[in-house]
């Protein structure tokens, strides 16, 4: 419990005003001073975390289950027992891409096993050093076909495994019949690091834009060469120059995402602000409204990711879970939509069939300037 403390006769060390508290009237400053032994700053961050814990508490749980209801709790001034919207926004935001990359990082670039043939049934069936040589090739041969029709971007890791498997499987095959092991790794087939025709080099990138000054065109260029040097290796590299290359794709890409976020949340209020002009409305009500909407978004962003993990993660030890987890994760989905239309409904006022035009117009406008920013964003990433 807090001691009573008199402050008579004390002064601010920043203005000099006479103290009335333990924060000055007049500047605000503390009258506490920051240099402060180890164990006070430990009790005081423990203290901030307990008080923010609780907060999320009281913040979570409405922001997913009921629409509208904090951004009208924001309006009629309760806002202390809640996380204050753009730290919501920006911590789930922050989260959800965090999420989604170690997810792409765990499947996004593994070779599909549906689509690599590297059955072994074959070389148990061949009767020398030749045949299962023949069969080596021929296996490769479909491998390498399997893989193409997976696309550039992953067609060098695919096809690494699937020579890998096959070459072992031939190997022990040999091995069986006495005959010479390092016959599986001859060249029985020509297997290119990636399919033919793609080794052409970036050509060379210059920005012009006539209405932009020379300094803006310059770093323009720079960008767009980078870029395309990223895409190049990304695509048409080998070994460790397409491995560095595609990390810098997605640590740029995932760096400029949260970025492109704060940029389509004050342009999603202004969209309100247009469509909800009669209503006199201030455009930060707007904003406030447009925080609480992706703090939702990104909240649900953040829970589907984290379903499709565990379908991934449980489904070679128990497969009847990953059906339940799809139907939740569909019924996400569609709970955002929905949650969406409430909250423009609860918020605004309007009745259900000017509130479903605006809505779907909303949702249209919104869209185009998604994809635009993400585009921006993803180009701007790939010159990381």
């Amino acid at each position: 419990m807090k001691e009573l403390v008199s402050y008579e006769g004390l002064h601010c060390a920043n203005c000099s005003h006479a103290l009335q508290g333990e924060f000055c009237h007049h500047c605000g400053q503390s009258v506490h001073s920051v240099l402060k032994p180890v164990h006070h700053m430990t009790e005081e961050a423990i203290e901030t975390i307990l008080h923010i814990d609780g907060r999320i508490l009281h913040t979570l749980p409405p922001l997913f289950l009921k629409p509208g209801f904090l951004t009208l709790e924001y309006f009629s001034g309760r806002r202390m027992r809640y996380i204050a919207p753009f730290r919501l926004m920006f911590v789930l935001c922050l989260l959800a891409f965090f999420l989604c990359h170690l997810a792409i990082d765990r499947i996004g670039l593994q070779p599909s096993p549906l689509h690599v043939h590297t059955s072994g049934a074959d070389f148990a069936h061949a009767d020398d050093a030749d045949d299962v040589q023949d069969l080596l090739g021929k296996q490769l041969k479909n491998a390498q076909q399997a893989c193409v029709k997976l696309g550039d971007l992953i067609y060098g890791n695919c096809m690494q495994a699937a020579e890998t498997t096959l070459r072992k499987q031939a190997t022990d095959r040999l091995t069986a019949l006495h005959a010479d092991p390092s016959l599986a790794s001859a060249k029985v087939v020509p297997v290119p690091p990636f399919p033919a025709g793609n080794d052409d080099q970036p050509d060379h990138f210059e920005a012009h834009v006539p209405w932009l000054p020379a300094f803006a065109n310059a770093w323009l260029s720079q960008a767009g060469q980078r870029a395309g040097e990223n895409m190049h290796a990304a695509f048409h590299g080998t070994g460790e120059e397409r491995a560095q290359a595609i990390e810098r794709l997605e640590a740029g890409i995932f760096g400029r995402l949260p970025q492109a976020m704060l940029v389509m949340i004050p342009l999603f209020a202004l969209l309100l602000k247009l469509f909800y002009v009669f209503k006199r409305r201030l455009y930060m009500e707007h904003l406030i409204v447009a925080l609480h909407s992706h703090a939702f978004l990104f909240l649900c962003l953040l829970l589907g990711v984290l379903l499709d993990l565990l379908a991934g993660g449980l489904a070679p030890h128990a497969a009847w879970v990953k059906t339940p987890l799809h139907w939740l994760e569909w019924g996400l989905a569609l709970w955002s939509m929905a949650y969406l239309l409430l909250m423009q409904k609860r918020i605004y006022h309007q009745g259900w069939p000017m509130t479903l035009v605006k809505y779907w117009c909303v949702g249209w406008c919104y869209f185009w300037l998604l994809l635009w920013v993400l585009v921006g964003a993803m180009l701007l990433g790939a010159a990381y």
